[in-house]
């Protein structure tokens, strides 16, 4: 079973406001002179989703993600300058051909319960080769950020095997863990801050059976900076200190509690803050409460830098549920999966979404453009020979496809793709094409929303009104459905297989990498085990259970070419520009054909705070700034007063100049 990591809702980015600054200065005072702002002992937000499982060695979502990471540690972790360091593993070795890693385990460090009691077992190397094990045997929907890197356990998780001592991890010793892998993987360091490499008590495990990882305080053992001391569902989420972890210099807060808010008031966060209830809050400047933002804290009101996770909309190739729909005939369910799979039809709609006036729905005008992305993968996320991946995948797309995309600017922050001439002028040509085929006019586009979600109702208002405005209203209509929160969330992002998903079109998804390689982001389409593939209406192959309904739509995208270039891709571990290269060849193909339609990066939002900026971990993959550790509380400092811009832009100037120090020392 294969989930969505990041619920792609404008919505998602105003609930996980603790590390909207990035990195920071770990002392206490933290960066932009935060130690004359008096500190704060306790941090007070919001959460949207309840929390489903504790299990951190199978959960691949978010909304589960962000509480567990702050209750469990791994081998390493970011610190807030975006350095992989040293967490339960005090150093590591790895051989000269680059497969065994050899970890050197923190001793001393207790498993406690969520009382804070110590349980009667440290730490030790064969906590994680317990993990892995229970992770294979729950069918976690993170092995794929294993299963083809340790050598073995792709054929343990097939059934090959029934022997785990043919895995490769192993623990040497009481306090040395060692990991052999089936090819070089010079982002596997990156990978270590991921749940399924987390350590799990095996006596605990075994007393928990079933049990283990219920969304209940005692369903786990934490090793981690913080305690769940509740969890109630639609109402709150409390942590306190681990008065027993291992590093409490970088541990600054006490508590952490967490209201539940359906987003159906977007002024409400703020009232809150104003109130003394919340540490921070997320600000609407299209809101009728911002006039009192701005009287209050208008010198207070700082954005976020984007984050890593890309969200985007979906097209549903193989629509096969229509229990929301407002199409009254199978001849327009028929026309609609026609016109999705024309690719000059999905060309028209790109070139005819406004994404600027979408973002500007969620962050105003002046902040709509800072965080919009137009490539699946950050254009900055890694380098080819000294240019950014981005700058070479706009190189491969002009260079393949001038005619619609010569001059196409891919760079991240600015809206890439939206030209109405071109929209008319592909649109013509999908018309003409599908009119052959028998389509009849309009195509009627289901967009589910849910129907508390004012801005988010908004946002779809704005994509609604740009692309009927280029295509014309007797040509296309996206018609929004309003749906209770059950019922967007079992239609959209909580979906398990292609049958489930209820849409034509979708902006209920998003990605973040779980590790420092374009791969991360690029398999999730691969037709065969893509952990995305949901999204788009199709199964992959380890989901199926018959008969594979979207094979013809995977045959008709011509989903193999991409399958092979991200073969290609992969066969390449010794030239890490080569290999790069190659993913950019990936990542062009997929602008290309439009087979998704990127939106805008996570984060990048204006908020009001008193969380000193940059003094929470930052890091691109894994349980970093982004990602699965969007809400992490290690290292985060918060003073007594809002933050303002002179003390944000202080401490991004302080922070930028320490990353940069440290890329150089590397």
């Amino acid at each position: 079973m294969k989930m969505k990591k990041v619920l792609g809702s404008l919505f998602v980015t105003a609930i996980a406001l603790s590390a909207c600054g990035g990195g920071g200065n770990s002392s206490k005072g933290g960066s932009g002179d935060s130690g004359d702002k008096g500190a704060a002992s306790e941090y007070n937000y919001v959460f949207k989703t309840d929390i489903e499982t504790l299990d951190y060695t199978f959960s691949q979502r978010q909304s589960n993600s962000i509480h567990y990471s702050n209750f469990v540690d791994g081998l390493y972790e970011w610190d807030p300058e975006g350095n992989l360091v040293p967490a339960l593993a005090e150093s590591y070795e790895v051989s000269e051909d680059g497969l065994t890693y050899t970890y050197k385990i923190r001793e001393g460090v207790p498993w406690v319960d969520a009382e804070g009691n110590e349980y009667g077992a440290d730490v030790t190397a064969n906590d994680w080769v317990t993990a892995l094990k229970h992770a294979v045997e729950k069918k976690s929907e993170t092995l794929y950020i294993v299963a083809d890197s340790i050598k073995g356990l792709s054929d343990y998780i097939a059934g090959k095997t029934d022997d785990f001592s043919t895995v490769g991890v192993k623990a040497v010793d009481d306090y040395t863990l060692e990991y052999t892998l089936n090819a070089p993987e010079t982002y596997w360091p990156s990978k270590l801050t991921y749940g399924i490499l987390y350590p799990i008590n095996e006596e605990f495990l075994n007393e928990k059976g079933d049990d283990f990882g219920l969304p209940e305080p005692d369903s786990i053992l934490y090793n981690g900076p913080f305690l769940l001391a509740s969890n109630t569902a639609k109402s709150s989420i409390e942590y306190t200190k681990n008065e027993s972890y291992w590093d409490p210099d970088n541990v600054n807060i006490d508590s952490v509690k967490l209201t539940y808010n359906d987003g159906s008031d977007p002024d409400w966060l703020y009232k809150q803050y104003q109130a003394g209830d919340l540490t921070e809050a997320r600000v609407y400047p299209n809101s009728a409460g911002y006039k009192d933002v701005q009287a209050e804290n208008g010198d207070n009101v700082n954005f976020a830098l984007p984050g890593s996770s890309t969200f985007n909309m979906t097209f549903n190739f193989n629509r096969q549920a229509y229990e929301h729909t407002s199409k009254e005939t199978d001849k327009q369910k028929e026309d609609t999966q026609k016109a999705i799979m024309n690719l000059n039809f999905r060309k028209a709609f790109q070139f005819a979404f406004n994404k600027t006036a979408y973002r500007a729905q969620s962050v105003g005008d002046d902040g709509a453009a800072a965080a919009l992305r137009n490539t699946l993968v950050p254009t900055d996320f890694v380098t080819i020979d000294g240019k950014d991946f981005g700058a070479v995948v706009q190189e491969k797309v002009q260079a393949a496809d001038a005619e619609a995309f010569g001059d196409i600017n891919l760079a991240q922050g600015q809206d890439g793709t939206y030209n109405v001439d071109k929209a008319k002028e592909y649109f013509a040509k999908a018309k003409a094409e599908l009119e052959a085929e028998g389509v009849e006019f309009p195509i009627h586009l289901d967009l589910p929303e849910q129907e508390t979600a004012e801005v988010l109702i908004n946002a779809d208002k704005s994509m609604k009104q740009s692309v009927e405005d280029a295509l014309g209203k007797e040509n296309v209509v996206i018609d929004i459905q309003l749906l209770n929160e059950d019922a967007y969330y079992a239609a959209t992002y909580q979906a398990t297989s292609s049958a489930a998903t209820d849409y034509d079109i979708s902006t209920a998804s998003g990605w973040g990498p779980d590790y420092m390689d374009p791969s991360s982001y690029l398999n999730i389409y691969n037709s065969h085990s893509g952990d995305m593939l949901t999204t788009l209406g199709l199964d992959a192959d380890t989901t199926l259970e018959g008969e594979d309904t979207g094979k013809a739509a995977k045959e008709a995208l011509k989903l193999s070419e991409y399958d092979a270039l991200l073969d290609k891709a992969s066969a390449i571990t010794d030239d890490v520009n080569k290999r790069y290269d190659a993913y950019a060849d990936a990542e062009a193909w997929l602008v290309e054909n439009v087979i998704q339609v990127p939106i805008f990066a996570s984060q990048g939002v204006p908020s009001v705070s008193n969380v000193v900026p940059f003094s929470t971990a930052f890091g691109y993959s894994g349980l970093g700034y982004d990602g699965l550790g969007l809400g992490r509380y290690k290292y985060m400092e918060v003073q007594d007063e809002a933050v303002s811009q002179d003390q944000w832009t202080k401490a991004h100037d302080e922070w930028s100049k320490a990353r940069e120090e440290a890329a150089k020392a590397e």
